[in-house]
C-alpha cells in the first residue's frame, strides 16, 4: 500500500522535447526576399559556427521566398548556388518563386508578379529603372526570358516542397491540418495561411515555416514561424535546431547601417 502511494505521488517524467536526428544541426532560414546583405552576414555567422563544431553534421534549409521585394534577388540566387558547392543547403519553394516562374508563361501572370515585388527581382537581373518604366507589359514579357537565363529558371523550378527532420517538418507557408503530411497539396505548402495559423491542436510534426511575417519568432508549440520580414524590417532569422534544443540566429540592420548578427533574438 505504501509503495502504491509513493508511485501515485511520484513526479511524472518531463515530456520529451521535439528533436532533430542525433548528430545533426539544422540552420533553418526564413524568407530572404532579395536581402543579400543580411543573407551574406548570416552565411558568415553560420560558417563560423560550423568551423568550430566538427562533431556535428550541419545542414541548412532555406524556407523559400528568396526573391522579390528586396533589392538583389539575382544575387541571393547566385549566392545560394555558390554556397551549395561546399555545404549541404536545401531550398524550399515559396509562393514568390512560383509567381516568378509563372511570369514567363503569360503576360497576366507577369502583371501579378510585378505587383507583388517582382519589379525588384527584374531590376536585379540588369534592367534599369528607366528601362523598366519605358516597357509595356507585352514588351517586358518579351524581354524577360532574355534577362533571366534558362539555367536560373531551371534551378528555381527544382526547389523542394517539404523536408522532414526528426520531429520537425520544414515548409514555406504551412500545412493543411486536416491532411497527413504524405497527402499535402503543393499549393497549400506554398500559400496556406488562415486554416493553418488558426489551428491550435497537435500536428503530425512541429511545422517550421515562413510566409507570414511576425515581429519576432512565433513559437506556438505545434508550429514555429520565422519570417521576420527581412525586406522591410532589416531582420533575417535562422532557427537553429540541435537535438532537443532551439536557438535563434539573426542578421539585423536598420536605416542602412552595418549588418550585425545576434545569437538569440533581440529584445
Amino acid at each position: 500500500m505504501l509503495q502504491k502511494l509513493r508511485d501515485f505521488f511520484r513526479s511524472a517524467p518531463p515530456p520529451r522535447l521535439p528533436a532533430v536526428p542525433p548528430g545533426t544541426r539544422y540552420y533553418v532560414v526564413g524568407d530572404i526576399h532579395g536581402r543579400l546583405d543580411l543573407y551574406e552576414a548570416l552565411i558568415t555567422a553560420i560558417e563560423v559556427e560550423i568551423a568550430a563544431s566538427t562533431d556535428v553534421e550541419s545542414r541548412i534549409v532555406l524556407l523559400g521566398d528568396l526573391v522579390d521585394r528586396g533589392p538583389d534577388s539575382a544575387g541571393v540566387i547566385a549566392r545560394t548556388q555558390a554556397w551549395q558547392q561546399h555545404r549541404d543547403v536545401k531550398v524550399l519553394v515559396g509562393n514568390h518563386e512560383e509567381m516568378f516562374l509563372a511570369a514567363f508563361d503569360r503576360p497576366e501572370a507577369l502583371r501579378h508578379f510585378v505587383k507583388h515585388g517582382g519589379r525588384e527581382t527584374i531590376l536585379s537581373y540588369g534592367l534599369s529603372k528607366k528601362q523598366f518604366a519605358a516597357l509595356s507589359l507585352e514588351a517586358l514579357f518579351e524581354r524577360l526570358p532574355k534577362l533571366v537565363p534558362q539555367s536560373a529558371r531551371d534551378y528555381i523550378a527544382a526547389f523542394e516542397a517539404m523536408i522532414i527532420a526528426g520531429d520537425y517538418v520544414f515548409v514555406h507557408a504551412g500545412i493543411d491540418p486536416a491532411r497527413p503530411l504524405a497527402d499535402q497539396k503543393r499549393s497549400d505548402l506554398m500559400w496556406i495561411r488562415d486554416r493553418f495559423l488558426s489551428h491550435e491542436g497537435p500536428l503530425e510534426k512541429v511545422v517550421v515555416h515562413g510566409h507570414t511575417i511576425f515581429d519576432r519568432v512565433m513559437d506556438c508549440g505545434n508550429r514555429i514561424g520565422i519570417d521576420t520580414g527581412a525586406f522591410r524590417s532589416g531582420v533575417l532569422t535562422a532557427l537553429v535546431l540541435e537535438g532537443g534544443h532551439r536557438r535563434v540566429l539573426q542578421a539585423c540592420t536598420s536605416d542602412g547601417g552595418p549588418v550585425e548578427v545576434f545569437n538569440g533574438e533581440r529584445a
